[in-house]
């Protein structure tokens, strides 16, 4: 019985992904429950399971490249049953997206590809002099000395693909579809300050427990637009921006608005830990319907941040500045953080916006909040 081992849809845009590493090689004996390969996807390493025992009879997507969902990545197929080519092609045949990326791939042989990539040329700007349209080396090169003294040389090519291109498409899609509008306040962080020393907590943990309650008094905020309806969700899961050395993660800690401070604190300190070392699993990075993105901590003081779609607002936070104060006839110095609310204009008008941010702060600066 043949078994097909496909690319799995982990979120709800996720539309491709990459193999990172294959856990078995082919002609290996392979048990259902496994893990049989490392997927990047949607900011995050994933481990897919075998679907089937048997033997993992033929890859058809390598390590880094790309597939989209429900792509054929590997046939798994009992011990003693053998595979024609011909078989193979008809149970791999590509979906209909595939093939029409492929008709747009630009031909070229191996050695211009190497050679191009070298360069860090780009192979459209290329005029064709080989079969069939084909570039050939000879072409890179000459399109290299007619550059010269035109083109900077290239130090390093980083790939556009696992992390970087979700992130990269993902920002790209928010910015053509939602439209943007920015908010910001400043908040007086004397209260967080202390509540951090007593409890021995996080300051992004107190803020997430303040926009958890806040997203309870402000439900339009906790929702998405699908088509012509706005869907106002129940749940109040927060995701919490995570920068690793592969590109930015969202882990969600679920339920936030249920979670004690120390609840919150303890979850994001174990997701935070996993993003970086690349083990969250798929219900660890779904379900978001709000995200803070924390940039204090890299001495940005505010910044205007992009919307996680489908999500329908992001909370950006700045760092903790000592700024004097005027209390009564006395001048103090106390600590002051800028937040940043980025909200979708389709779903939230501005007062709207403003009352949420203006609730988040009430609550970071009352003792008695938590």
């Amino acid at each position: 019985m043949v078994t097909k081992v496909v690319m799995p849809k982990l979120s709800l845009t996720m539309r491709s992904g990459s193999v990172g590493k294959w856990y078995k090689r082919e002609g290996e004996r392979v048990e259902k429950g496994e893990p049989i390969v490392e997927i990047i996807s949607e900011k995050a390493t994933y481990d897919l399971e075998t679907p089937a025992s048997g033997v993992l009879r033929k890859i058809l997507v390598g390590e880094g490249e790309e597939a989209l969902v429900d792509a054929v990545l590997a046939i798994i197929t009992a011990p003693d049953e053998q595979l024609s080519e011909a078989e193979i092609k008809v149970l791999t045949e590509a979906p209909k997206e595939v093939s029409e990326e492929v008709k747009g791939r630009i031909l070229a042989s191996p050695a211009a590809k190497r050679l191009a990539r070298e360069y860090g040329i780009d192979l459209s700007f290329v005029r064709r002099t080989g079969p069939e349209g084909r570039i050939v080396e000879e072409d890179v090169r000459r399109f290299i000395e007619e550059s010269r003294g035109i083109m900077p040389k290239v130090k390093e090519i980083i790939p556009l693909s696992g992390y970087r291109k979700t992130t990269a498409e993902r920002v790209s899609a928010s910015f053509r579809t939602v439209p943007h509008s920015t908010v910001m306040t400043s908040v007086d962080f004397s209260e967080a300050a202390k509540l951090r020393e007593k409890l021995q907590v996080s300051y992004t943990a107190i803020i997430v427990a303040a926009v958890a309650r806040a997203l309870t008094e402000n439900s339009i905020i906790n929702s998405t637009l699908e088509g012509d309806k706005i869907k106002v969700f129940e749940d109040v899961n927060v995701g919490v921006a995570v920068a690793t050395e592969h590109g930015l993660v969202v882990p969600v800690i679920h339920n936030a608005d249920k979670k004690s401070l120390k609840e919150i604190d303890a979850v994001l300190k174990d997701l935070t830990e996993k993003a970086r070392d690349g083990r969250l699993k798929k219900e660890e990075l779904s379900g978001g319907t709000f995200t803070v993105s924390n940039l204090g901590m890299f001495d940005v003081e505010f910044f205007t941040p992009i919307i996680n779609p489908p999500e329908a607002a992001i909370l950006g936070v700045g760092k903790i500045v000592e700024k004097p104060v005027a209390v009564g006839e006395k001048l103090e110095i106390k600590p002051f953080t800028t937040l940043s609310l980025s909200y979708d204009h389709r779903i939230v008008d501005g007062a709207p916006a403003a009352k949420f941010l203006q609730k988040i702060k009430h609550y970071l600066e009352s003792p008695n909040f938590f």
